[in-house]
Order: structure tokens, then C-alpha cells, then sequence
């Protein structure tokens, strides 16, 4: 069983509060790490599970066992049972571990139910941190969903492609979105094709034949099933006319390239759009990594000038301000650096960071070139540590 990262964070967190919620996306292994934390389970899409779980209620919450409940928003009578436990004994830590796999509707059950009681926590597919450097492009091209590719090879594509259908058929109507499977496949396709660039509303709805309204609220549930990220503009009081849309990225590398059609790395290094695939992902293990580590950020953001000046990412970690530019090369060059620089220096950035290919770690006062592994080591050190397990790269 592969080690994950978030679980030191959701560890901290149930020494602490009377609940905790572990939100991501289907099948990125909420229900394998919570089960590593007790034997008392419930699965609540299950109606035999529901009846189990009510028979058995006054015993369960007098014992001390931590009381996993999956899929808890299917069955939304419980949380003012949660609540009513909670308070009958506020003192109590680490009592219940819920899970979901889309944010609305939990979401909605924990603001009118349990505000006060419940801690969120976020398990993204797998990461960096959590296989071995001589994998590292075998994640990038399969993505980090444990059953997708990255543990077991031959599940790439198929197990993408099949993800993908079951979502479009069942899940993400079941969780409220009102477009037809075809649709929301074509939608799928869509975004692939503009992975990494800014969302256009007005053309994508058109093409979808609804409204840019529809298109927007098609998006909102993708993001908040965990599949599309979405990177706001960074604003600045620059005098330079900057693009105020966000940009848009598929947040699992392996299903954006199951939707282009690439199978083997080699396919993906000859695509011509492969820059903006290389620059999604690593913005994505940043920023997994980041919510692993526990702490508290501002972001992310990007930043783009009407001139042609960019940044790819832009966060504030402990009062730092990182200014992140991504390039898809292994002998990056002083250039690259000192463009980042002077569009960092716009905005007043404290470390500019170029990320890329190269084996190596070069840092200076105020900049850092190197790859994406070792970019999180650096990270790693400025993070305060809280959590008595820390990060552990292979």
C-alpha cells in the first residue's frame, strides 16, 4: 500500500476536532486511507449499510472507535444525529470520519448541520511525494489515480476511458448536472482541447449549443467534482492591460491525455500542445502538495500582460510570493530566468521560480531554477512543521 501524504494532515486534524471530512474525487483512494484509521465503516450508498449503521447508533457513539461514514451525503439524515452526538460530548476529538466525493452536496449537510464541528480535508489522486523519481513521467502521462496506470501499466488508458463514461453517465447527473452524457462528453473533449488556456465562456457555450451561463455552470460542477481546476488572474495595479478571465486546466494529467488520444510518452513529447499539458501538472503536484503539507496559502493565481508577459503561477506562502514559470525543456536558459524576472518585478514578487526538466537545483537570492521534485523539497523546508510526520520523498 502506497503511503499517502494527506494522511498526516488528517491525522492532526482528528486530534483536534470532534469530525473530519475527506473530500476529492471518485477513486482517488479516500475509502483505502481511511480504513487504515479504523475498522468501524459504513458505506452509505448502500441502503443494507444505512440500516446497519442505524441499529447500531447508540453503541457506536458510546464506544470509542472512530465512526467512518463514506459516501455520507447520500444519506443526509445523519448529520443531525452527528450534530446531536457532538454536542453531548464536546470535549471528544477524532469521533467521525466522513468522506465524499463531490463537494455540494456534503458541503450543503456540513454548513447547516455541523459548522463548527467539522474539519475538511482534500485527498487528491496521487503525487510526487508519493512514488519513487524513476516514475515521474510515467505520472505525468498516466495521471495519479491509483488505479489508473501509475501502480499497474496496462490500466492506462482503458480505466481513463471508463472513469470518464461512468461519470458522464451516472455521477454527474446523479450530483445535479442537467446536461445530456453526450453532452457532457463533448464537453470533456472540449476542455482537454483547452487545457491551459483562458475559459471563454461565450465560445465554448456556444459550441456546446447553450448558453454561456450553461457553459459556466456546466464548468462549476466539473470543478467541484474535483476534475477541472480553475486559476484565477492575479490582479496588480500595473500600467498594463491584464487578462481577467481564469484559466482552465484539467487537474488529473491521466485523463486529459485519455481524451487526446496519447498512449505512450513518446505520443505526448511529439504533441504540439504537450508545453501546456507539462505546465497543468506541475502546477497540479505544487499545488497537492501544498494542501498535503497542512498550511495555510493564497492562490493560485497568474498573471498575463497584453504585451505578451506571463507568469504561470503565483502563490503566497508564509508571507513569501512565489512567482513560478514553467518551461517544458531540460537546459533551460538565462533568458528564461530573466523574463520571469521582469514581469516578477511588476508585481513585487519575493522568489521567482523557473521550473523545468533540468536535473539540477541552482538557487540565488531572490530566484530558484529546477525541476518539479526538487522544487517541493525546497518547499518542504520553508514550511513550518506542525504535523510530527513529515513529507518523505523516494
Amino acid at each position: 500500500m502506497v503511503k499517502r501524504e494527506a494522511r498526516k494532515v488528517i491525522t492532526a486534524r482528528l486530534r483536534t476536532s470532534p469530525a473530519v471530512a475527506i473530500l476529492g474525487p471518485r477513486q482517488a483512494g479516500k475509502t483505502t486511507l481511511a480504513k487504515t484509521f479504523s475498522k468501524t465503516y459504513f458505506d452509505l450508498e448502500l441502503e443494507e449499510e444505512r440500516l446497519k449503521l442505524d441499529i447500531r447508533w447508540n453503541d457506536l457513539i458510546a464506544a470509542k472507535d472512530l465512526i467512518i461514514l463514506d459516501e455520507a451525503q447520500n444519506y443526509p439524515e445523519i448529520f443531525p444525529r452527528i450534530r446531536s452526538a457532538i454536542d453531548g460530548d464536546r470535549k471528544r476529538m477524532g469521533r467521525f470520519l466522513l468522506l465524499g466525493s463531490v463537494s455540494p452536496g456534503l458541503m450543503k449537510e456540513v454548513s447547516e448541520s455541523l459548522a463548527g464541528r467539522i474539519t475538511l480535508c482534500e485527498l487528491a489522486p496521487l503525487s510526487l511525494p508519493e512514488i519513487k523519481s524513476a516514475k515521474d513521467d510515467d505520472l505525468w502521462l498516466k495521471g495519479g489515480y491509483p488505479d489508473g496506470g501509475i501502480l499497474k501499466a496496462s490500466h492506462y488508458p482503458v480505466w481513463q476511458d471508463s472513469y470518464l463514461d461512468l461519470l458522464a453517465m451516472r455521477d454527474l447527473p446523479v450530483w445535479g448536472l442537467p446536461a445530456q452524457p453526450s453532452a457532457t462528453k463533448r464537453f470533456f473533449r472540449m476542455l482537454a482541447v483547452n487545457h491551459g488556456n483562458i475559459w471563454n465562456a461565450s465560445q465554448t457555450g456556444k459550441s456546446l449549443g447553450v448558453s454561456y451561463h450553461t457553459a459556466t455552470s456546466y464548468l462549476n460542477y466539473l470543478e467541484q467534482a474535483y476534475l477541472i481546476r480553475r486559476v484565477a488572474p492575479y490582479f496588480a495595479n500595473l500600467k498594463k492591460r491584464l487578462t481577467k478571465s481564469p484559466k482552465v486546466y484539467w487537474r488529473d494529467s491521466g485523463l486529459l491525455h485519455s481524451l487526446l488520444r496519447v498512449r505512450t510518452f513518446a505520443e505526448l513529447l511529439s504533441q504540439p500542445w504537450v508545453g501546456a499539458s507539462w505546465e497543468g501538472w506541475v502546477i497540479e503536484q505544487v499545488l497537492i502538495f501544498l494542501n498535503n503539507s497542512g498550511t495555510q496559502y493564497d492562490g493560485p493565481y497568474y498573471l498575463r500582460t497584453n504585451d505578451g508577459y506571463e507568469i504561470d503561477l503565483i502563490f503566497v506562502l508564509a508571507g513569501i510570493t512565489y512567482a513560478v514559470e514553467i518551461k517544458l525543456t531540460s537546459s533551460p536558459g538565462q533568458s528564461d530566468m530573466q523574463r520571469l524576472q521582469k514581469v516578477a518585478d511588476l508585481i513585487g514578487t519575493t522568489v521567482k521560480v523557473l521550473i523545468s526538466r533540468t536535473p539540477g537545483y541552482t538557487e540565488n537570492a531572490d530566484s530558484i531554477s529546477t525541476n518539479p521534485r526538487l522544487f517541493l523539497k525546497h518547499l518542504q523546508k520553508k514550511i513550518k512543521k506542525d504535523i510530527n510526520d513529515p513529507l518523505v520523498f523516494r
